[in-house]
């Protein structure tokens, strides 16, 4: 039997107030026992984690039993199968990119028309895939008198299923309804139907967030591959927490290796178009030498160099650094700077020396830079130094 005086007790919203919090689908109020906790950790405890110093052991042991925290509830194989965000709909998001790159062309996702949360990133993914959404939708039952009395149907569910179902996003719980979908029951019908029918990969991403403040969740008795919920909806700060099966997590591992492949295929390709805009700038720098212009950097083009250049013109016909800007800026329509950029170590250790303040002009360019620019500022350059 709960004790609800006790129970009450405990959130200082309501214990000594009359107000009828009646919207707690959408954040429940917080126990006295996480502020303090919070409290006393920032006032206390606030340190860098990992340190060997006591109170920064303290700390690391106290982040480490949220995650443990979070484990439990999730009843999670590991606390490596939890990772913390700022809301459901982050943590979801940051799921569907992940698995972006393991996307197939003709793939189908399975949504339930329930919060965006879970529904939102599958569907925008889809989108920027061109693959195929299909709704789970609610119904009511043929005997009913309610049109309106709808609930989520596994007879409904299973004929959406094809070799091609990737996701099946779905809800523990509605956050307007208020009905609880048989979980277990549903993720044993999808993988006895995916198997059946001799799916790819269908993985289940499961949305907690209703679930979680009225009912336990238990995602290995589930058996499902993603689940998230929101602390704020149980009692806690604005946070949220995903689960991710470790199976899962190795399959995201060889994702994240193809991902750093095209990494580094499409840094490759970024050094390399960079190098056509330093070389033609560096030449002309270098062509006006004898005009008092002075590189401050490595002079030559190569894959070592970036298209950050940086000069100088010095000599009997010197012009200051920012009179050089200020005739960029009186051109319009473009912008370089100069100065020191908190460099100014960098700047004053040079000889002959600089003027700190004025130190150099700098043009930094990226992949999204084109040649024609470059020779825009070549020619706006000739016009300076005529």
């Amino acid at each position: 039997m709960l004790d609800l005086t006790a129970v009450r007790s405990n959130f200082p919203a309501i214990a000594d107030s009359d107000y009828i919090y009646g919207d707690n689908a959408g954040g429940s109020q917080c126990l006295q026992s996480v502020v303090s906790r919070i409290s006393d950790y920032l006032l206390h405890t606030n340190v860098q984690l990992g340190a060997d110093y006591s109170v920064s052991v303290t700390s690391t042991t106290r982040v480490a039993q949220g995650a443990e925290a979070a484990r439990e509830l999730f009843n999670a194989a590991s606390v490596d199968e939890v990772a913390y965000g700022h809301s459901s709909t982050m943590l979801v998001e940051n799921l569907a990119r992940a698995l972006e790159f393991d996307i197939q062309p003709g793939d189908e996702f399975i949504v339930t028309g329930e919060h965006e949360a879970n529904g939102g990133p599958w569907k925008k993914l889809a989108a920027r895939k061109g693959l195929t959404i299909k709704y789970w939708h609610a119904r009511a039952s043929p005997d009913s008198e309610n049109p309106y009395a709808v609930a989520l149907h596994i007879s409904d569910l299973l004929p959406l299923i094809t070799p091609n179902t990737r996701i099946v996003a779905f809800t523990a719980c509605s956050n307007i309804l208020g009905s609880i979908v048989p979980v277990k029951e549903v993720v044993a019908a999808i993988r006895a139907k995916a198997k059946e029918i001799s799916a790819r990969k269908i993985e289940t991403c499961v949305d907690c967030v209703a679930y979680a403040p009225h009912r336990r969740i238990d995602v290995q008795d589930w058996d499902v591959d993603y689940c998230v919920f929101s602390l704020y909806k149980v009692y806690g700060p604005h946070n949220s927490v995903l689960y991710a099966r470790s199976a899962s997590l190795q399959s995201l591992g060889s994702i994240a290796h193809h991902f750093l492949k095209k990494l580094d295929e499409a840094f490759k390709s970024i050094a390399e178009h960079e190098q056509s805009l330093v070389k033609p700038l560096l030449t002309y720098l270098k062509s006006k030498y004898p005009r008092g212009v002075r590189i401050v950097g490595q002079e030559d083009a190569d894959l070592s160099r970036v298209p950050t250049i940086s000069f100088v013109v010095v000599g009997e016909q010197a012009i200051a650094s920012k009179d050089v800007v200020k005739f960029f800026d009186q051109k319009g329509n473009i912008g370089i700077r100069y100065g020191h950029f908190y460099a100014f170590t960098l700047i004053d250790h040079l000889q002959p020396k600089l003027d700190v303040d004025d130190a150099v002009v700098r043009i930094s360019l990226v992949h999204y830079n084109t040649v024609k620019e470059v020779e825009t500022i070549i020619a706006i350059l000739e016009e300076v130094l005529a």
